[in-house]
């Protein structure tokens, strides 16, 4: 067999991951020729197809599935060496790769930029807002250093940092100003907008009011958190969002907005990332950062 390369190897991924030379080739940054022809010698190389090729999509072949396996295994441990190297160094260099959730990106990702930017001036931040559960699948396949999400995830091969607390709030119509806040139980005979499936807020919501077993036509799903404070202000039911969300989402809607009575529904926001990554030391000293990010927005915000 013939040596089999990185830059192979790394193409090869991408086509598995993506399930298409196109998009493939455009994330590796390359013409879809070149992309295909190295992926044709990689197979040629290993005397056997890795793909599939259907006319708008790609599988895997049976050889490909475990082989896909084992490649991201290398890939991750030759990333895992520069970081090594990163990690010897006295300050964070380079290029940090720092996922989060949706449902707290558009609050506190600009507080983290800039103090990051400003502590860190060498390191070239790239971030990537998804679901949880693909933020933990890039994580764990070494496509993110870090991850800030809402805990616990429970994945043994990822350490877990608590940051902070954070009470959910009730949005209602501006019309209900005043009124007695609802318990768990009055909740659960309203009309409760939430957000779509996947998303890890819809699942802490549910629990809080005990819906587990909803059935669907009792609520109303929308895609951002935006959305259902708008349909609030429409008067189409209520909602429960972040404390955090709060001062974005409710200046531009005729809601109000009330505090929970005991028990408070809640969440804690933390970082995770690989046990194995070198750099664990330097993302334990990101993770005071965003603490320190997070205390400072929730200090200058009030209900």
């Amino acid at each position: 067999m013939a040596n089999l390369t990185l830059k192979q190897l790394r193409y090869f991924e991408a086509v598995a991951r993506h399930g298409h030379f196109g998009r493939a080739a455009d994330a590796c940054a390359i013409s879809q020729p070149a992309l295909s022809m190295q992926i044709r010698e990689l197979e040629e190389s290993l005397g056997t197809e890795l793909f599939e090729r259907g006319a708008r999509q790609v599988r895997l072949t049976g050889f490909g599935e475990v082989f896909v396996l084992r490649v991201r295994d290398i890939l991750r441990s030759v990333d895992e060496l520069g970081d090594l190297a990163r990690a010897s160094r006295e300050r964070l260099a380079g290029r940090l790769r720092i996922g989060i959730i949706p449902t707290v990106a558009p609050y506190l990702l600009p507080a983290i930029i800039g103090n990051l930017t400003r502590m860190y001036g060498g390191v070239e931040i790239n971030v990537r807002e998804t679901l949880t559960s693909k933020l933990v699948e890039e994580l764990v396949e070494g496509r993110l250093d870090t991850a800030i999400v809402a805990l616990p995830i429970s994945e043994p091969s990822l350490a877990e940092v608590a940051l902070f607390e954070e009470d959910f709030v009730l949005v209602r119509p501006s019309e209900d100003e005043g009124k007695p806040v609802p318990n768990r139980e009055a909740l659960r005979e309203m009309r409760l907008l939430l957000l779509e499936e996947g998303h890890c807020f819809r699942e802490q919501a549910l629990s809080f009011c005990n819906m587990r077993s909803v059935q669907p036509r009792e609520l109303m799903d929308g895609s951002s958190l935006s959305t259902l404070v708008q349909m609030v202000g429409a008067g189409i039911g209520v909602t429960l969002i972040p404390e955090m969300a709060v001062a974005v989402e409710t200046r531009s809607a005729s809601v109000s907005v009330a505090r929970f009575k005991h028990p408070q529904p809640s969440r804690t926001i933390g970082m995770i990332w690989r046990r194995t990554n070198p750099l664990a030391k330097q993302l334990l000293q990101i993770s005071d950062v965003v603490r320190q990010s997070a205390d400072a927005m929730r200090a200058s915000s009030t209900i």
